[in-house]
């Protein structure tokens, strides 16, 4: 029987993991270099530790009936070293493996027979000057490894920016993709338990900054046949992939084109929303997968716009608060961060809608009430 469960991260993530896991009377320890992280504020323990020191991740593994994670990039290793020690650990080492490696994953959604962009890895000279010459311009050059919110990833419209891209990954394995020129990117956020059942959100529409994601509009605005074949390749994903838990498919929309962009073996941003606009969260259905229980098809209560509150680096204390609280429709989410560093997550907020019109709007009016002051500012917000 699961009691209590291991994760492997600290962040927001994690952090709304807990208190969904809490609420189900799971008692959670989590492991994550920087103490008062996210998670640990609610945790009943934190291991404060690398992700790479095997001797507190096996300590993690000895406190936890079962081991999951917040984020897709720890060291394989870690997950191997408690899978050899015979711990439970969803999804598992063979999930991560091709997760977390861009040009595994591209060529195992292609195995799938799903459509992603053309790409062709860059691990050397040799293959850098292949790709240029069988993807060619425009493209993006992204590390293999490590990369999120738009790190590790260079636009290149020609050789000139090539060349500088390759020379400031200074060696790290790349790959290089066709840049698609969409019409929308979009999510879908899926739950897979042992058992081969496979449930799924509504497909989400994202606007990103700078490749941090902004907002999240549900349902997105896509054709019927479009979001049908989102939840289609999710499942196929999810089957051929063998993982347990909820999960993340990241798209690009082109026209009638659907192509998969990523996956994100874990809860995502896209998903914040379900804390609030269906009956059963994301993170709710992650532990029910892992811990053996039955999932239930998510139902969404009414058109739903998710912002992620950003920081800007011109203060850490958040001014308008009380202004958008008076939005009898509107849910603000705060992670316990101290520093609101440039688009560094700080918090978000869920409004609903009569319309996804409606709740843009109302999402946008909310956004621009709030601002960041210096600490020193005296506010009640």
């Amino acid at each position: 029987m699961i009691r209590t469960i291991g994760i492997l991260g600290g962040g927001q993530l994690g952090r709304m993991l807990t208190l969904e896991a809490k609420r189900m009377g799971y008692r959670v320890v989590t492991l994550e270099p920087f103490p008062d992280s996210p998670t640990g504020q609610i945790a009943d323990e934190q291991l404060v530790a690398a992700y790479d020191d095997l001797r507190a991740i096996g300590e993690l593994g000895a406190r936890s009936d079962i081991v999951t994670y917040e984020f897709e990039n720890i060291p394989l290793e870690s997950v191997l070293a408690l899978e050899a020690d015979r711990r439970l650990v969803d999804p598992n080492a063979a999930v991560l493996r091709i997760t977390q490696e861009r040009i595994l994953e591209k060529t195992f959604v292609r195995e799938c027979g799903i459509p992603t962009a053309d790409f062709a890895p860059v691990r050397d000279r040799a293959e850098f000057d292949a790709a240029l010459a069988t993807i060619g311009f425009p493209g993006v050059l992204k590390t293999t490894m490590g990369g999120y919110d738009g790190k590790g990833q260079w636009v290149v419209r020609d050789r000139a920016a090539a060349e500088a891209a390759f020379a400031e990954a200074a060696g790290a394995a790349l790959i290089w993709e066709q840049l698609i020129a969409f019409d929308r990117e979009l999510s879908i956020i899926a739950t897979r338990d042992e058992g081969g059942d496979v449930v799924s959100f509504p497909v989400s529409e994202n606007v990103h900054d700078h490749g941090v994601l902004a907002m999240t509009i549900v349902p997105g605005r896509v054709p019927p046949a479009i979001a049908e074949r989102a939840h289609a390749y999710a499942k196929t994903i999810a089957t051929q992939l063998g993982i347990v838990g909820t999960f993340c498919v990241e798209f690009f929309q082109a026209g009638d084109a659907l192509l998969v962009n990523e996956i994100a073996p874990r809860v995502h941003n896209s998903g914040h929303y379900s804390l609030d606009a269906t009956q059963i969260s994301q993170y709710e259905l992650h532990v029910r997968a892992i811990c053996g229980l039955p999932l239930v098809t998510p139902k969404l209560f009414a058109p739903a716009v998710m912002v992620n509150i950003l920081g800007t680096g011109e203060g850490n204390r958040l001014e308008g608060v009380r202004e958008i609280l008076r939005d009898p429709d509107l849910k603000l989410h705060v992670y316990g961060k101290t520093n609101a560093a440039l688009r560094r997550k700080m918090a978000h907020f869920t409004v609903l809608g009569e319309t996804v019109d409606d709740a843009i709007a109302r999402a946008e009016r909310a956004r621009a009430a709030l601002h960041w002051v210096d600490d020193r500012v005296t506010s009640r917000t």
